[in-house]
């Protein structure tokens, strides 16, 4: 069995609860007879978009997803190493075109259906033959950008064909190499789910929706799958009960239900944590870490696997001149600001991706903080007097960058040292903010900005080929040699033929300095005393069958 085309070493967690290392799923060690029962109050930033993972690419959406679904493979707990799920093994063809994977068997739906061969056909046919609004990229974002189009697309993508051999087996094959396809799996956008429950509540049927699918009978109260937990109710914009999966085939949860509570206020997830109303919340806020750690309250930091940057955008002819965004990359103290703005456990970045992820290239050397250089620099540019609009988002924290104005603030001042002249460009996350910076009409609104990435796998693809695979509004430039790059690497068929592929790039990216790679900020979590078995991974693969509160 390929166990990992790249597995990596676990991650040591800070504060494991319960310290639960085994197996999130593992087969036949617990029963109901073993379950502690009560209740899991977690509280979420946003309600989920809808109940189908299919059509969805938010943090909050897939949170739930991974309670009720499961894919062919998953990641270890606490780590982005692949493990078994659905699928036992797997094997890839020489040519990186083909996948079999063998099947758990004894796996049912929550619904009683069969979990087989057809099953998971079934699912890879529904996304390939998606038309109309079901390829818009708001709805079906990662098959789209994964597998690059649809049967009636103006692409057919790299989607060819599935065939289920036995019961126990299917078939995936492609048009095109994809090295992470395997890794990719991992992600709840491909999940299983029962095609007899997608075609009796109509999943994919636009009429009387609205034209959008998220909200069918199925995406919003009949979502069903194969993991611990199934359905119970969802009260918009408050909560979203599950309770436990009494058929399930691995491990019986140890609570009778989850509920995910709506907070989307940082302090008021903060309060109620101290009130006893929630037993964990995600997203802690750096300053109230301690004051919890001082309480008694749990903290866990999950290890991060994200990238905090500062985006130029070269729309600006002025930083079209390399010397300029060096002497940016220069001006900027990185430890000040991880320092200054991040959470305990946050280091800082040379790179567009961390460590962890294969194609990393240790030998690259990170500019030096260097405020005479980077005034020279700009010197012999010609740009001694020069004024950047500097873009930051207001009342947001995200994972890889929980306080946006405090980031902001201390690498305002470190720019001014050298010289530069910036101008604040505030607004709030969605969609101003997004919308200005990755959209067309807002490519003259800012010079520079903060923004980042939580990756979804282990695939340096995931990573810099988001960013720079191809021209985009973010940052201004046309580059064909690396879009060129990219597109040829993400075909290689193996990853051994991946690795020195992506490493060369990533030496061509720093010394290109599209942006400057700020830092790697580690997200934490809060529990109560009584929250035992809550491993925190770096892709969010988390899943809480383990999780016992004792009260």
């Amino acid at each position: 069995m390929r166990r990992g085309i790249a597995a990596i070493a676990a991650l040591t967690l800070a504060g494991t609860l319960g310290a639960c290392a085994q197996s999130q799923r593992e087969t036949g060690s617990t029963t109901e007879e073993g379950a502690a029962g009560g209740d899991f109050v977690f509280a979420a930033s946003s309600d989920p978009v809808m109940l189908d993972p299919a059509m969805a690419s938010d943090g909050e959406t897939f949170r739930i997803a991974r309670q009720q679904f499961e894919g062919l493979v998953s990641a270890k707990p606490g780590t982005t190493e692949l493990e078994p799920l659905l699928a036992t093994e797997w094997k890839a063809s020489e040519d990186g075109k083909s996948y079999t994977f063998t099947l758990r068997e004894g796996v049912t739906f929550s619904d009683g259906t069969d979990f087989n061969g057809e099953a998971v056909c079934a699912n890879f046919d529904r996304w390939y033959n998606w038309s109309g609004v079901n390829q818009s990229e708001n709805l079906t974002y990662y098959y789209g950008k994964l597998f690059r189009g649809y049967k009636t697309g103006k692409t057919g993508g790299i989607y060819d064909s599935c065939a289920a051999t036995g019961p126990t087996e299917a078939t995936v094959k492609l048009k095109k190499p994809f090295a992470a396809f395997v890794q990719a799996m991992t992600l709840p956008a491909f999940s299983m789910q029962s095609p007899t429950a997608l075609k009796q509540y109509n999943a994919d049927d636009t009429q009387g929706t609205e034209e959008d699918p998220r909200f069918s009978a199925y995406a919003t109260e009949h979502p069903t799958g194969t993991g611990p937990f199934v359905f119970e109710k969802w009260e918009r914009d408050q909560q979203v009960t599950l309770k436990r999966n009494d058929s399930y085939w691995g491990d019986k949860a140890k609570v009778e239900r989850v509920i995910i509570r709506t907070i989307s206020d940082p302090k008021a997830r903060t309060q109620e944590l101290q009130a006893g109303n929630i037993d964990g919340y995600d997203l802690v806020g750096p300053a109230d870490v301690q004051p919890l750690k001082d309480a008694g309250f749990q903290i866990q930091n999950r290890p991060a696997f994200n990238i905090l940057y500062l985006g130029i955008n070269q729309k600006n002819k002025a930083l079209q001149d390399v010397k300029v965004r060096e002497a940016i990359a220069h001006a900027i103290d990185k430890e000040a600001v991880v320092k200054s703005s991040l959470p305990e456990g946050s280091v800082t970045a040379k790179e567009f991706m961390p460590n962890l992820v294969e194609g990393y290239n240790d030998a690259i050397e990170d500019p030096a903080y260097d405020v005479d250089e980077a005034k020279k620099l700009l010197k012999e540019a010609g740009q001694e007097n020069l004024e950047l609009k500097f873009a930051y988002p207001t009342g947001v924290s995200r994972p890889y960058m929980p306080s946006p104005e405090d980031t902001f603030a201390v690498i305002k001042s470190q720019l001014e040292k050298a010289g530069i002249k910036v101008t604040p460009v505030a607004a709030k996350w969605s969609p101003d903010y997004l919308d200005m910076i990755q959209g067309d009409a807002g490519t003259d609104k800012h010079d520079i900005h903060l923004l980042g990435w939580t990756g979804d796998y282990n695939d340096p693809d995931n990573f810099v080929g988001v960013f720079f695979g191809a021209k985009s509004a973010e940052w201004g430039f046309d580059n064909p040699t690396l879009f060129s790059d990219l597109g040829a690497a993400r075909e290689l068929p193996t990853r051994d033929e991946q690795v020195p592929a992506y490493e060369k790039i990533n030496a061509a990216i720093a010394a290109y300095i599209p942006g400057v790679p700020l830092a790697h900020p580690a997200p934490s979590l809060a529990f109560a005393k009584g929250v035992e078995g809550y491993v925190a991974s770096p892709v969010q693969d988390e899943v809480w069958n383990n999780v016992t509160v004792a009260r």
